[in-house]
């Protein structure tokens, strides 16, 4: 028996408002952006098939979906290669990159990692995409906060950019809370110590803004060298009670209590529109160097349900941004 169905899922959903509803019957359908979703979300949510979450995605216009924990999310769905590439085609969608991460601070782990970053391209480059999201290393990790560890991060990231560009890739870098690259310091210094002819810039908006980062600014300095996007909206929040997750061990719910910085992250982040990040601005820069590529609509937590915040974040996209630049 299947832990929980489309149809299941869907009749938990409060009802949507008119106006969202009406916003959201032709979504998301721009000339330049292709619009992507990404699997992330659905760690905060009870266990369901991999094609719902496709059906779901089909249902609100998105067109990609950016994979993660790969590999491991194979065996968590149940799924191979061959059939997701097969589910992907029967509904039009794409995979468009995969969130990767590595020791790419540890001098140790230089070849290993060199190694799996080719998999993960390979693996991407069997289902159509041809760019990897990178993250880097928590601040936690040996090495996460000296000179040393961030010049082999930028090393790495070099020579995965020359990887990628001999498989016809581009490869670029996420700022994340909490990571090597996280305030706009850091970004400058990453961006400043890595060539520009072999690593991108893949930046996450929520990211940037609770980093304390002028977004558009950021976006703006280095325009030329995005590949790839996370629009996410965000505005640091103090939950007044614990945050209640809907994942969680057997039947339990995940609980994280109200002074963790987990329950503040997870608080902070909102749907499209609904914090302070200044997207119209965003895609002002995009316009301005006539991107054309992948945006994708990352949120880490949906207040009610996917289906409404994808619905949501869709209108938002139509009435707001598109209108800007299509």
């Amino acid at each position: 028996m299947r832990a929980l169905t489309r149809r299941a899922f869907l009749a938990t959903l409060p009802p949507l408002t008119a106006a969202l509803l009406r916003a959201a019957d032709s979504l998301p359908h721009s000339k330049n952006i292709k619009w992507a979703l990404s699997l992330a979300l659905w760690n905060y949510f009870p266990p369901c098939p991999f094609i719902d979450i496709l059906d779901l995605m089909k249902e609100t216009g998105f067109t990609g979906i950016r994979l993660t924990g790969f590999p491991g999310f194979l065996q968590k769905y149940k799924i191979t290669k061959e059939q997701l590439q097969a589910e992907l085609s029967k509904r039009d969608l794409q995979a468009v990159t995969i969130s990767w991460n590595g020791p790419l601070q540890d001098p140790a782990q230089k070849q290993q990692t060199l190694d799996n970053a080719r998999t993960a391209m390979q693996f991407l480059a069997d289902l159509g995409a041809n760019h990897l999201v990178v993250f880097t290393p928590g601040r936690e990790k040996p090495g996460g906060t000296t000179p040393e560890g961030f010049k082999e991060l930028c090393d790495r990231c070099n020579q995965i950019g020359e990887i990628a560009h001999g498989l016809g890739f581009t490869a670029g870098v996420h700022n994340h809370w909490g990571q090597m690259v996280q305030s706009r310091a850091e970004v400058d210094r990453f961006m400043a110590m890595t060539d520009p002819k072999l690593f991108g810039f893949s930046p996450d908006t929520a990211h940037l803004n609770l980093a304390g980062c002028n977004v558009v600014d950021t976006l703006d300095r280095y325009k030329d060298r995005i590949r790839f996007l996370d629009y996410k909206d965000s505005r640091w929040t103090t939950p007044t009670a614990d945050v209640v997750q809907a994942s969680g061990v057997g039947q339990k719910k995940a609980i994280l209590p109200k002074d963790s910085a987990s329950a503040k992250f997870f608080s902070s982040i909102y749907d499209l529109g609904d914090g302070e990040v200044d997207f119209p601005g965003c895609h002002r820069v995009l316009k301005s160097v006539n991107y054309r590529g992948w945006i994708c609509v990352d949120l880490d937590t949906a207040r009610q349900g996917p289906l409404a915040s994808y619905r949501h974040c869709g209108a938002y996209i139509k009435s707001q941004l598109e209108p800007i630049y299509v």
